[in-house]
């Protein structure tokens, strides 16, 4: 006759449960994979196939139970680790969003917003053009195969008994996550300098030709100029956002291993 004890129930519960909810948490939080199209049940059934073939990879787990406070516990520190990782890329997305807003508001476009699922609110419309050909990039370049590689590995960085929350020597790498999101302005603006500065000349130049000729209505005539010159210096740049994009993901998987080393 079959027989099962607690002590193995559990192993095997452990085993599969703890590397679910980092991976949960990373899909949850990433980018593209946390999009509010995917459903909820693709979403947990895409990180239960993973946890059960990473699970039989990983080292001994602690010898703690599911549901006592060492358990619960051990759950807490694996959906911050997770979440950590997937805000990593989030900040790496949230570059192009920001270049997007820069580029709107000197188009004129500020106004021009429409919902995003993504960030649950509104977006200029040129944020959400970007962030879509991001999006596209992210896949073209198996982003998502290299993020789901990088978390695999954090495992061995980051074993599942780390404390990651009440350890004083862990605290650096929230500081690393923190000073990455540091680099979504200057990042951004990089983006977005060379169509923010031409629109900045253009607008020099429809200020001068106001002083010259203030019968033309510079004010009927400067809103169309500056939409139609920022709409063709954007056309101009997008075949040149594929190599930018690729430098972005890179560095955000690169960042992905400094958190977790530092966690």
């Amino acid at each position: 006759m079959f027989s099962v004890t607690y002590a193995q129930l559990n192993g095997w519960l452990t085993a599969f449960l703890w590397p679910f909810v980092r991976i949960l948490a990373l899909i949850a939080t990433a980018p593209v994979l946390s999009h509010m199209a995917i459903p909820m049940r693709v979403k947990i059934a895409l990180a239960a196939f993973i946890s059960l073939i990473v699970a039989p990879t990983l080292p001994a787990m602690p010898q703690a139970t599911v549901f006592s406070a060492a358990g619960v516990w051990i759950i807490v520190n694996q959906f911050l680790i997770g979440a950590a990782i997937g805000m990593v890329m989030q900040i790496a997305f949230a570059t192009v969003d920001a270049a997007g807003e820069f580029i709107g508001q000197q188009m004129g476009l500020g106004f021009a917003t429409l919902y995003d699922p993504r960030a649950g609110g509104n977006a200029v419309v040129v944020s959400r053009y970007l962030n879509t050909l991001a999006m596209l990039a992210f896949l073209v370049f198996d982003g998502h195969l290299q993020l789901m590689s990088a978390l695999v590995a954090t495992f061995q960085s980051v074993p599942i008994e780390a404390n990651v929350v009440a350890s004083a020597s862990h605290a650096q790498g929230w500081r690393v996550l923190v000073g990455y999101g540091a680099s979504v302005f200057s990042t951004g603006l990089l983006l977005a300098l060379p169509i923010v500065a031409a629109l900045l000349i253009a607008n020099l130049a429809l200020g001068v030709l106001n002083r010259a000729a203030p019968q033309i209505g510079i004010f009927q005539v400067g809103f169309p100029v500056t939409m139609l010159v920022g709409l063709l210096l954007l056309q101009l740049m997008v075949p040149n956002l594929m190599p930018f994009f690729q430098r972005v993901f890179d560095v955000g998987i690169a960042q992905i291993g400094r958190v977790a080393g530092a966690l």
